[in-house]
């Protein structure tokens, strides 16, 4: 079982917002494409972790995640949705989400990645396909920017080098225990780090974009 650690950055309408500390090497190349040539759809991450590295506890609870939080910091998932076509997700992370109706993204096609399909449902796609294949399909539909969530299937992805960037909010919480981020793959993956924001409450947002082949 996986489950994402939901971002806890959906602002609160209102909310006073003060600015992150940051810290920019290159602004990363993420975004959408639109009026280019087209071409491969971009794979991006945006998930949040316990300083020790777990998503949520061994019960699936992400309550601990939820008190460190605060109401007036932005930690940016809302500017990160705003380039994002469509979702894929295990089915552990679906069943955290499945009682909401309609799902909180705003419309967009979900896709999970299951062998045991729940019953259908509107705009969301049950499916066994590979990462690989599942990227072939979305670059034909022309989608720009898939959000790859949950721990096990973000895994898949880096095992297969497909993730093309990531953005990991550590949160000052040491769990001890609970569902790893990151699972064992039989590949060593190179990222560049981007940015760095850091808020009062001790979240710290760490941008990485995946290293060119040979490069630095």
């Amino acid at each position: 079982m996986e489950l994402s650690a939901t971002q806890p950055g959906a602002t609160q309408p209102g909310a006073t917002q003060p600015a992150a500390t940051q810290r920019r090497a290159t602004q990363p190349s993420v975004g959408r494409r639109r009026g280019t040539e087209p071409g491969p759809t971009r794979l991006s991450v945006f998930i949040a972790s316990s300083l020790d590295g777990y998503i949520a506890t061994r019960e699936g609870d992400l309550d601990w995640l939820e008190r460190a939080a605060r109401n007036d910091e932005d930690y940016g998932y809302d500017a990160f949705m705003e380039g994002v076509d469509a979702l894929a997700m295990g089915r552990g992370t679906y069943d955290h989400i499945a009682h909401l109706n309609p799902l909180p993204f705003g419309g967009r096609s979900v896709y999970v990645f299951t062998h045991r399909p729940p019953p259908p449902r509107d705009g969301v796609t049950f499916w066994q396909e590979s990462p690989r294949s599942a990227l072939e399909h979305w670059s034909e539909k022309g989608l720009v920017r898939v959000y790859v969530d949950g721990g096990r299937l973000i895994s898949d992805f880096l095992a297969q080098g497909l993730i093309d960037d990531m953005v990991i909010t550590k949160v000052p919480v040491l769990l001890g225990d609970g569902l790893p981020l990151f699972h064992p793959i039989p590949v060593s993956v190179g990222l560049r780090l981007e940015a760095v924001s850091s808020w009062p409450s001790g979240f710290v947002n760490l941008t990485y974009s995946r290293a060119p082949a040979g490069g630095p």
